[in-house]
């Protein structure tokens, strides 16, 4: 590893040098962030993963940058200009704007009016007057002339072009107007000329201003919006007076005819150059924190979505709710495979509830099922409110369950893939049921976009939005475990170390050979190579299989550890996880080696304690108030029941059951002030609301956890 980049990077995050260069190493011979988080504790010292991806983000960052410093040594290089003191300059720098204002004056341009000045000759009356000297530049001026430099005003106007550049290439001067801009930027929006009625929508936006530095995220990308979209003329930038206060001091070194000159350029320079320039930069840099935020939003959303408690293998009757087009029903077993389905029609226009009373109960005697997951969109409310008031037999338990991006499984090639023979509609009932079972296994196969959960997402840099929902989804499929002969292909894909090729060939294995009775067998699948085994197979479960510990945690390399602490009590594997007492006479210490540390031999302990457990525990049925089924219902001082849908910077959406999520606002989440609200609620949390405004004109609700 380059030692600049392992000295930059333990400055930066504080670690040790030796879990950088530890880290560093086990990326290089491709280790995934999952698998060196769980079983690579010695050698990183226990990092978690967000440590990790960290130390993985800036060793690619400063990668990136010493391929621009490539770049643009050749491109000095091939101009005749690098000198041994420059290539050192660039070679010793690490900070990317400091990088490309170093590069700057050698930047191949288009022409300008500096260049035009240059070609005319104009270059020394430049410099005499930058450089201040006695005398009067009109004077100087009018040596200049020629065929192209017609008069001393024109030589004059050519030289101060000359100078504007200069200053604007200066890194002093670039740094200096950086430093107000950090310390005074205003972001400034306008309704655009003409927009007032066609851009209400931001009319918050049409005459608004407030410091860069206090500007939430989720206001500078509604902003960008308005302003992409033609409705809003939005600015950065600090008080021109300061700025041009600033440059003075580190311009100006005297006071005569030539000062005036080198004022008129300096601010010629500032408007025309540097403020474009540095306005963009800052622009950017706003850009990226607020994305950076809304990005963090929205991962920890998916997090909470996906790790949320699922129902279990279970049979399950799942049921799209529809109106005119009647109630998409489907039955699917404890595999997630679709038995049968039908359609029903309980609500208007056809009205026919006994009837789909009769087929619901018919199916859950038939299939013996164990619970009802209903849609929670259009007619969601109503079905359920149509069967808990029935008596089915076995008495299912009922769950409204969270439909966004159903309708975008139901039509993808994924759902296709599975379903070949059926359409959209029976696909998209199908995911319902799925979700309620595993909520992780159905939402892997859908964009994170269109899940609903976060802000802006659609407005983000997509690049880094796509990695971070990458590693995410990784997270929670490894942090889980899978079950391995069960999990579809896409679920398989995100498993450490497999990938949509590994993934494909696992699922054609069990489909040729039948279900694996071993991760051993693993290696049989077709380009399962050593590697790829050792980064995934702690993370795929084998129930039941022939080895007691396939369906744990514990990575096979740490087998024989674990029979050897059997074999040293004097008793069999079977009996060590099952006795509590056994498990505590085993000596740590005895265990301890170069490779195996205390934080191996704990995790090993805790999954012998609760071998197979899913960590995300199981679903429980929730129910809305009854007397509340659309927003007429409710009234201002309401206390009702609600389930948290989104959470954002400024606040989080409850479901109270009326079709349209109400805002509890950052300042009404709790009787204490609150930073960040993901510090008091988390997505798919139950809590109690007041209701505090319901405008039935614009769809808004507000609400209130305040003294509730």
């Amino acid at each position: 590893m380059n030692p600049n980049h392992l000295r930059i990077i333990t400055q930066q995050t504080g670690l040790q040098t030796n879990q950088v260069l530890s880290v560093a190493k086990l990326l290089e011979k491709g280790a995934t962030i999952p698998f060196i988080a769980r079983y690579r504790k010695e050698r990183t010292g226990s990092m978690d993963e967000v440590q990790l991806m960290d130390v993985k983000n800036q060793i690619q960052k400063l990668n990136d940058l010493d391929k621009r410093k490539a770049t643009i040594l050749k491109a000095i290089e091939e101009q005749g200009k690098l000198t041994d003191n420059l290539k050192k300059i660039i070679e010793g720098t690490f900070d990317a704007t400091a990088l490309e204002d170093i590069y700057l004056p050698y930047k191949k341009k288009r022409k300008t009016r500096a260049s035009v000045a240059r070609e005319k000759g104009l270059e020394p009356l430049a410099k005499k007057i930058f450089q201040e000297q006695g005398g009067d530049p009109d004077d100087w001026a009018a040596t200049f002339l020629n065929e192209e430099v017609e008069s001393p005003a024109e030589a004059l106007q050519g030289a101060r072009d000359i100078i504007a550049e200069w200053i604007n290439e200066d890194q002093k001067v670039r740094n200096k107007v950086r430093q107000v801009f950090q310390r005074q930027a205003v972001i400034k929006s306008k309704v655009a000329r003409g927009k007032d009625e066609a851009g209400a929508k931001y009319r918050d936006y049409f005459d608004f201003s407030e410091p860069l530095s206090k500007c939430p995220s989720h206001r500078l990308l509604a902003m960008r919006r308005g302003e992409e979209e033609g409705f809003l003329r939005v600015s950065i930038q600090p008080d021109s007076e300061e700025v041009l206060y600033q440059m003075e001091q580190l311009l100006l070194k005297a006071d005569n005819k030539a000062t005036d000159q080198l004022v008129e350029a300096m601010e010629d320079s500032y408007k025309r150059l540097l403020e474009p320039s540095i306005e963009t930069e800052f622009r950017n840099l706003a850009k990226e924190k607020a994305d950076a935020e809304a990005i963090d939003v929205f991962t920890t959303n998916l997090r909470q979505l996906l790790l949320a408690a699922p129902l279990g293998q279970r049979r399950v009757v799942g049921i799209d709710p529809g109106y005119r087009t009647g109630c998409k029903v489907v039955v699917i077993d404890q595999n997630g495979d679709l038995l049968e389905n039908t359609t029903i029609f309980p609500h208007p226009p056809q009205s026919r509830s006994r009837e789909a009373l009769q087929t619901i109960q018919h199916l859950v005697h038939k299939y013996r099922a164990e619970a009802l997951a209903i849609g929670n969109g259009t007619a969601g409310r109503e079905t359920l409110s149509l069967f808990r008031d029935a008596n089915l037999e076995g008495q299912p338990q009922l769950f409204l369950v969270n439909e966004s991006g159903a309708s975008i499984y139901s039509a993808s090639e994924v759902a296709r893939e599975e379903f070949p023979d059926h359409d959209v509609t029976v696909r998209g009932a199908v995911s319902i049921g799925r979700r309620l079972m595993d909520p992780l296994a159905e939402l892997v196969k859908i964009d994170p976009k269109s899940i609903g959960v976060g802000q802006y997402q659609h407005d983000v840099n997509q690049t880094r939005l796509k990695e971070s929902l990458q590693g995410v989804v990784e997270s929670c499929v490894n942090t889980v475990g899978i079950n391995l002969n069960t999990a579809s292909k896409h679920l398989l894909t995100y498993v450490s170390g497999l990938g949509p090729t590994l993934a494909q060939n696992i699922v054609d294995y069990r489909s040729e050979q039948g279900q694996f009775s071993s991760r051993k067998e693993l290696l049989k699948v077709p380009r399962m190579g050593a590697k790829a085994f050792e980064q995934s197979a702690g993370f795929l479960r084998v129930r039941e299989g022939k080895h007691t510990l396939d369906n744990t945690a514990v990575h096979p390399e740490r087998y024989q550890l674990v029979e050897t602490m059997a074999k040293d009590l004097g008793v069999s594997l079977e009996e060590l996880i099952a006795s509590k007492d056994l498990r505590g006479q085993i000596k740590l210490d005895r265990y301890i080696t170069e490779e195996v540390g205390r934080p191996t031999l704990l995790d090993i302990l805790q999954e012998l304690e609760k071998p197979g457990l899913d960590p995300r525990g199981e679903a429980q049925a929730f129910e809305f108030a009854k007397e509340v089924s659309k927003m007429e219902d409710l009234q201002v001082g309401m206390v009702l029941p609600g389930i948290v849908t989104n959470i954002t910077n400024f606040g989080a959406f409850v479901d109270v059951g009326v079709k349209q999520d109400g805002l509890v606002h950052i300042s009404q989440l709790a009787d204490r002030f609150v930073k960040n609200p993901m510090d008091v609620v988390q997505l798919q949390q139950k809590v109690k609301v007041r209701v505090v405004d319901v405008d039935l004109s614009r769809k808004r609700i507000q609400l209130s956890m305040k003294n509730v």
